[in-house]
Parts: C-alpha cells; sequence; structure tokens
C-alpha cells in the first residue's frame, strides 16, 4: 500500500512539474497625454535575464517579429506607426540570419490623436521569446489602456 502512495505522489509531482509552463516576459502598459488632443501610448516589455525577443523591424526569414493590432474606436485615432528604441543585433545559427532584439526591457511608443477625453485603446501583441537553448511558441496578448 505505502509504494501505491508513494507512486501517486511522484505522478502527481510529475504532472505538477510538467504544467509549469515558462513565461519569460511580463508586459505592462501606460498612457501619457502630450498636448491638446494628443497622447502616446508605452508598451513595456521586461524580459528575464538570458531571454529575448524580437524587434518589429524583423526581417523575413527569421524569428516572429513583435507586433501590435490596435483596435479601431472613435476616441482615437494612430498618429504614425509604433516606435521602438535601436534594438541589438546578432547573428542566429537556428535562423542563419542577422536578428534584431531586445534584452532586459523595452519600451515600445504609440503616438494617438485623442477624439474623446477618456479613450481606451485596446489592441493585441504577438512576440517571440528566444534564448540560447530554445525559442517559445509565439504567444499573442490582449490590452486594455486607458487614457486619462
Amino acid at each position: 500500500m505505502k509504494k501505491i502512495v508513494l507512486l501517486v505522489g511522484v505522478l502527481c509531482l510529475a504532472q505538477t512539474m510538467r504544467a509549469q509552463i515558462l513565461s519569460p516576459v511580463k508586459w505592462s502598459y501606460g498612457a501619457k497625454k502630450t498636448g491638446k488632443g494628443e497622447a502616446v501610448i508605452f508598451i513595456k516589455a521586461t524580459i528575464d535575464e538570458g531571454w529575448h525577443i524580437y524587434s518589429t523591424h524583423e526581417p523575413d526569414g527569421g524569428p516572429v517579429k513583435t507586433s501590435f493590432v490596435f483596435k479601431p474606436a472613435k476616441g482615437y485615432l494612430l498618429n504614425g506607426k509604433i516606435a521602438e528604441p535601436t534594438p541589438l543585433s546578432k547573428y542566429e545559427d537556428a535562423f542563419d540570419i542577422t536578428t534584431k532584439y531586445f534584452a532586459g526591457e523595452v519600451i515600445f511608443q504609440q503616438k494617438i490623436k485623442l477624439r474623446s477625453a477618456h479613450p481606451i485603446v485596446k489592441g493585441s501583441l504577438k512576440y517571440m521569446v528566444c534564448n540560447d537553448r530554445q525559442c517559445l511558441p509565439p504567444a499573442e496578448v490582449n490590452f486594455e489602456i486607458p487614457i486619462n
């Protein structure tokens, strides 16, 4: 009987360990009004040590680039394209190209024109995260950013 209880305990522990999902990127959001009828959206990725995500300007044939989709709404209009800081770059054997990436943290910015006093910017982002040993499947994250 003790052997059966021990076996069940080991199987439960193995199942729990397999169920743990890697989540090396945490996303946070903010906004700031910059003038009459204008604001900037901030989308920040905090990336665990040893991991990196890819630029919005990643060339074809490589990893999945970070991309953003903003849901159209009456309360705001996009003003230009999403901006990012200068990425790092390195040749990656896995993709056989030089990639552009961010490690540690990165803040993407999107200017908007306000058409109402307090709109909520909704959308989604898609990204791929890798380290020196593996890449995780691309992930999609929804967001809602209130403009106050």
